[in-house]
């Protein structure tokens, strides 16, 4: 069957060939251009070997070589798998080992890291950038394996409570289908638009509502390297960007550049955000440039967009995330599993043909998070008389910095390593620009100090995971009868870290 990522691409090569495709700085790529590098990727990794079904690591920051690696690796037949370049070695192979990859494409300033994650493990291929970067010029070529629509075509990696990395499978049924409901809902999403991504390639949004959705829809995408606020303000004026999306910060940051108060915003048709609470005032700033600034609320597990507030909505409940989708169902639920009523509070579940099929050689998670056909979110939230979703907290014990999941189980068996820390618990602490930020507690016996957790933490976790508060104490931390920790406690007595603590980094 050929309803996939390839077949999409090869269309509007066919089509409209010599339309610009991808926007990197001062590269562009048109979709011929596109259509023949990243088959000509494609033709080489199955000539490799790293096709069909084969797990593919690709690695690095938000370049157009990226783009087409990941589009080629798709074509393959192999199964995606982004990884993070903020990670350190020792996360980097969790991941690998986790998803099974055989070979990690990477830039050259990457070849240190790589080979210091292939020493803490078994073996693996690499492959530099320039081998496929080379690949750019030469013949046209439309090479690509269609797989069946159901076979993983991605694994986007997800933190969950227990602190273990969570691949999450994206099919190409569920691929097309977050984009073709997006485009029956979204005017800023429809065949021929613009986006402008300003976030990692790596993610959910950058990938498949950035990258993907693009390439589906024929539109255009203009990438940024890295996000500069003003610089992306003068972006949307001048590519008639019709699609943004981020986390508050994003938002917060472009609207308070120079550049945006004379930014030209009229074409913008779809502007959501999410991973934080988003300040009334800043949907203010927006509405004030005609710009309706939507909450969402979403998983990767769902696809990254589950519901959306309504443009006509986004003034009059700027607490809303909407009501769910055209195909996509949001329900809240009790603890005896009865439907919540108006303004009661539970565990959101979500159902919809975004929604995946389940996690990466984990039966025991999928089991557990896909239930009776529906997705149980480990989220807390509640619904309005006319159905609009309010999410309230989590359920699951995760950190969310910048949009990004950081898990604090994680954390806690890092800093637990260092000699003379005795017990540790993180916790979120409040943070005016990335929402929440991870705050360790510990109980140390020696010489530890916050410096050397701080030092330690730095090498062995990406340095957004790297705690901005250590607070050392001498008396145990509170316990459950079990004997386990109790985080209910622990938040309770810091609920104002960011009050009372020093922010050490």
């Amino acid at each position: 069957m050929a309803a996939t990522i390839g077949s999409a691409l090869s269309w509007w090569a066919r089509a409209k060939g010599d339309t610009t495709a991808i926007v990197v700085g001062d590269d562009a790529l048109t979709y011929r251009e596109l259509q023949n590098w990243s088959s000509r990727i494609a033709r080489s990794l199955v000539d490799r070997g790293f096709g069909n079904g084969v797990r593919v690591g690709v690695l690095g920051p938000n370049s157009s070589a990226w783009s087409a690696i990941a589009i080629g690796a798709m074509k393959a037949g192999a199964v995606l798998v982004p990884l993070n370049p903020r990670l350190k070695p020792a996360e980097l192979r969790k991941v690998v080992d986790d998803a099974g990859i055989t070979a990690v494409v990477l830039p050259g300033e990457f070849v240190d890291s790589v080979d210091e994650t292939r020493s803490l493990g078994g073996a693996f291929a690499s492959i530099e950038f320039e081998e496929f970067v080379a690949l750019r010029a030469g013949e046209a070529d439309d090479f690509r394996v269609d797989p069946e629509p159901d076979e993983p075509a991605a694994l986007l990696f997800t933190s969950g409570s227990t602190g273990l990395s969570k691949g999450v499978i994206c099919t190409n049924r569920t691929l097309l289908s977050i984009v073709f409901e997006a485009s029956l809902v979204e005017e800023g999403l429809r065949p021929g638009s613009t986006t402008l991504l300003v976030l990692p390639l790596v993610f959910t949004p950058g990938l498949v509502w950035g990258l993907l959705m693009t390439i589906v829809l024929g539109g255009k995408i203009v990438i940024e390297e890295e996000f500069v606020p003003g610089r992306a303000a003068r972006l949307l004026a001048e590519h008639d960007v019709q699609a943004l999306f981020g986390v508050p910060l994003i938002f917060e940051a472009i609207s308070r550049s120079g550049e945006f108060e004379d930014a030209d915003l009229s074409s913008l048709r779809t502007a959501i955000v999410g991973g934080a609470a988003v300040p009334v005032a800043l949907l203010e700033r927006w509405a004030k440039k005609g710009v309706a600034l939507r909450q969402i609320y979403g998983m990767t597990e769902a696809g990254g967009v589950a519901t959306a507030t309504l443009v006509r909505e986004a003034g009059e409940h700027p607490d809303s995330c909407g009501t769910g989708s055209i195909f996509t169902e949001v329900k809240v639920v009790t603890e005896d599993g009865g439907t919540a009523g108006p303004g009661v509070e539970g565990e959101i579940l979500l159902r919809g043909p975004g929604v995946t099929p389940g996690y990466w050689n984990d039966a025991e998670s999928t089991a557990t998070a896909l239930r009776e056909g529906w997705l149980h979110s480990g989220d807390l939230g509640s619904r309005d008389e006319e159905g609009r979703l309010r999410f309230v907290d989590r359920l699951k014990d995760l950190i969310i910095t910048g949009g990004i999941n950081i898990s604090p189980v994680e954390l806690e068996r890092v800093i637990g390593g260092i000699d003379g820390v005795e017990e540790v618990a993180v916790i979120a602490a409040a943070d005016p620009r990335f929402g929440e930020t991870p705050a360790a507690i510990v109980k140390v016996s020696g010489d530890v100090d916050e410096a050397a957790i701080i030092e330690h933490c730095d090498r062995l976790v990406a340095d957004y995971k790297v705690p901005r508060y250590v607070i050392i104490r001498d008396e145990p931390l509170p316990r459950l009868p079990s004997g386990k920790l109790s985080k209910t406690a622990i938040r309770a007595e810091y609920r104002d870290v960011a009050d009372r603590f020093e922010k050490l980094r």
